[in-house]
């Protein structure tokens, strides 16, 4: 039986949602997961895991800083262990975006981050603006208007692949049979 930690950054609720849906997918086959949102601050306890996933959100094109604040003081531990990085947004609603080299924030996580996680998985996000502050609904609604997204304030769409999210969460268990070079 394998211990998997999956970590995740996520500001409205969704990339939370999707990380225990990974654990659920985890457990479901007989391993152990444990779910760590960065926000708690947490000591991990890193030696106890043999695969790390890291999730986190986009918003407004980039991702929270603690997320790459995170990664920083982390990165050591991350890069010791089977790993992968899962980025949440809502661009990938287009199936184009969701494929790597395709999703400039993948590449901009990429780029920025002092971690090259060994594998990455595009999760397309959540529109909720009714549960948004105002202003980050009339921005992502703005945002939305100049790439062809839904606009109307009462709209919640979950573009979520929730069957996909049960065939990565069953790839990051394989990846904790892999063993470290």
């Amino acid at each position: 039986m394998a211990n998997i930690l999956v970590l995740y950054y996520s500001r409205g609720g969704h990339t939370a949602h999707i990380s225990r849906a990974i654990a659920e997918q985890i457990q479901s086959k007989g391993d152990h997961c444990d779910v760590v949102n960065l926000q708690d601050k947490a000591p991990i306890e890193w030696s106890k895991y043999q695969a790390v996933a890291l999730g986190a959100c986009v918003l407004y094109g980039s991702y929270h800083k603690s997320v790459f604040e995170f990664v920083r003081e982390n990165q050591q531990y991350l890069s010791q262990l089977p790993n992968s990085f899962f980025c949440v947004n809502v661009v990938a609603r287009n199936p184009e975006k969701r494929i790597p080299e395709n999703n400039k924030y993948l590449q901009k996580f990429l780029t920025l981050s002092e971690w090259q996680p060994q594998d990455v998985k595009i999760i397309a996000g959540k529109v909720d603006y009714p549960s948004w502050p105002w202003y980050d609904s009339l921005m992502i609604r703005l945002i939305m208007k100049m790439t062809d997204g839904p606009t109307d304030p009462t709209a919640i769409i979950d573009y979520t692949d929730w069957n996909d999210v049960k065939v990565y969460a069953d790839h990051i268990a394989k990846l904790a049979t892999v063993v470290p070079a």
